[in-house]
């Protein structure tokens, strides 16, 4: 729910929402500088939508832990690696969302005689080829993670083909279109969709010890 909304204050209109497009396109390095010097953090910290996925990531690794309490009772090696390369993921969203507070934070208190050097920093630190794209490329194991552990439940007692089915949609549609934020607002729906059955799962099994 924590994604959703990060997804959603990324929007600035309606309109903006419903432009779907396939491929990600940056937005400028200097509009978004400009807009940031402008508005000099004028707004509490939280509204920063990467504040809150960046506050989010122990209730994500949370969540990969009570997936691998059911998988590991069925399918324990592959719940095994699936909680093992979300945890591993989840270490590089934190250094994407890392980066991105930072940054915004930051640019917000440069003074504006220094907004060239401040366009080529924020172009440079976010860069594909840097280590920027290194960061973002390993942060998608969290999600491949997800998936693998789905897959451990699938025909698992009491849990709906279709949740383990959606939420490996869901993952999927993050993995494809990563940074579309429309498309991961999809995959957003669909993971909350097909964990709703699974979480009930974990509650009636809650303190149930498996090996």
């Amino acid at each position: 729910m924590l994604w959703l909304i990060m997804s959603v204050l990324h929007f600035r209109s309606l309109n903006d929402m419903l432009i779907v497009r396939l491929r990600y396109v940056p937005q400028p390095a200097a509009d978004t500088v400009n807009r940031l010097i402008v508005a000099h953090n004028r707004w509490p910290m939280i509204h920063d939508p990467h504040w809150i996925g960046y506050l989010s990531l122990p209730l994500l690794a949370l969540g990969a832990f009570g997936l691998y309490s059911l998988g590991r009772r069925f399918r324990p090696v592959i719940a095994a690696l699936g909680v093992s390369l979300t945890i591993t993921g989840c270490l590089y969203v934190g250094g994407v969302f890392g980066l991105f507070t930072s940054l915004m934070r930051g640019l917000g208190d440069v003074d504006p005689r220094f907004t060239d050097g401040a366009i080529a920093t924020y172009a440079a630190a976010t860069a594909d080829h840097g280590a920027y794209g290194l960061t973002r490329t390993l942060a998608e194991l969290a999600l491949l993670g997800f998936a693998i552990q789905a897959m451990a439940l699938w025909r698992a007692p009491n849990i709906p083909r279709w949740a383990t089915a959606i939420i490996i949609l869901g993952c999927s549609l993050f993995l494809a279109f990563w940074d579309i934020d429309n498309l991961m607002l999809v995959g957003e729906i669909c993971l909350i969709a097909g964990l709703i059955p699974i979480s009930r799962e974990c509650w009636r099994n809650r303190g149930v010890t498996s090996y």
